[in-house]
């Protein structure tokens, strides 16, 4: 009787020691066990649901136990409390951790990059779209919003020059006001009092020191000659010569000119350089940081002019004189008429 009664007492008892060491190896799991094949971005949109985030770890991070996924997101509420972002999941995470992640909205920072060729605002809010969840229209919205740029200190026409080509860490969320929030931190931490103390040196504000430097910029893509070409134009600049240069007429023409020729250099603009003395009234492009730094130092020299090389290596030829210059010009046309031949002859 009394054995019937030891052993009825241990089943139940065993029961419940097998239910304690299910739950707790799923526990155990769920929040300690590793749950991914491999690193994997995912990007939550603000119209997702629980079910298609679970898709897309399962098919991009190969989650190695959807139930465990389930129950995690059931204890943390994911479903209720689903935050958009981009969060970048390594194999090592456990379930819970990235139920709490999307959850609580733990996002991983984008790398934000502005680099390249940007000659109009459209351009600019495209390259930062595409790289956020932002719209296009909104960023070149406010591009062109006075109201909106007043508040950085700047306009739709000069707004060019808060714009530092760097890459920036920042969520993926951020708003547009956000993102011009840190594009003027960054802009007010790059001009130090010694580059403002380096830009009067010269006789130019810190946004003129940019519209310098995006002439700089619109002459070479060799950033070696970056100083030389500021030197060349700050002296024209500091003897009161006009600037002529080439890419202030090409931004009259939207960019559109493939040469510029002598008819091109009569357009009626403040941004034409060869019509008007002084800098055009706002930067023609987003000018790299390097062109910046060329225009605050410059190389020192006597040239004024300077044209291609007939190397046709993309690099220039600088000269102290007019006539000298003119020489190095033929030099260059010479080159280039021969140049034009040898490949009529040959496709003929």
């Amino acid at each position: 009787m009394k054995k019937k009664l030891i052993l009825g007492l241990g089943i139940p008892a065993l029961v419940a020691l097998c239910a304690i060491a299910v739950v707790g190896g799923l526990y155990y799991i769920d929040n300690k066990v590793p749950g991914f094949e491999k690193e994997y971005v995912l990007y939550v949109y603000p119209d997702y649901d629980l079910s298609r985030v679970k898709d897309s770890l399962c098919s991009g991070a190969g989650a190695l136990r959807p139930r465990s996924l389930d129950r995690a997101f059931g204890r943390i509420g994911t479903a209720g409390q689903l935050k958009p972002g981009r969060y970048v999941v390594s194999p090592e995470s456990p379930s819970i951790y990235v139920a709490r992640m999307l959850a609580y909205g733990w996002q991983t920072p984008q790398q934000m990059t502005i680099s390249g060729t940007i000659r109009t605002r459209e351009r600019l809010a495209k390259k930062i779209s595409s790289q956020m969840m932002v719209d296009s229209a909104q960023v070149c919205g406010a591009l062109y919003d006075a109201d909106f740029l007043a508040a950085y200190g700047f306009t739709p026409e000069n707004v060019f020059a808060l714009i530092l080509p760097d890459t920036y860490q920042i969520d993926w969320t951020a708003s547009v006001t956000d993102i011009f929030d840190r594009l003027k931190k960054e802009y007010d931490k790059f001009w130090t009092k010694e580059r403002i103390r380096k830009a009067e040196l010269q006789g130019l504000t810190p946004i003129e020191a940019s519209i310098m430097a995006s002439i700089v910029s619109g002459e070479t893509l060799k950033d070696f000659e970056y100083p030389k070409i500021a030197g060349v134009y700050l002296n024209r600049l500091h003897k009161g010569h006009k600037l002529q240069a080439d890419p202030t007429v090409c931004f009259c023409y939207d960019y559109t000119l493939d040469r510029v020729l002598k008819k091109h250099l009569q357009i009626d603009s403040p941004y034409n350089t060869y019509k008007y003395a002084g800098l055009p009234p706002a930067p023609i492009n987003v000018p790299p940081k390097a062109c910046i730094e060329a225009v605050l130092n410059p190389d020192e020299h006597g040239y004024f002019y300077f044209c291609a090389s007939a190397a046709f290596d993309g690099t220039h030829k600088f000269a102290v004189t007019y006539g000298e210059h003119m020489k190095n010009a033929r030099e260059f046309q010479r080159e280039l008429t021969r140049r034009r031949r040898e490949k009529s002859t040959s496709e003929t």
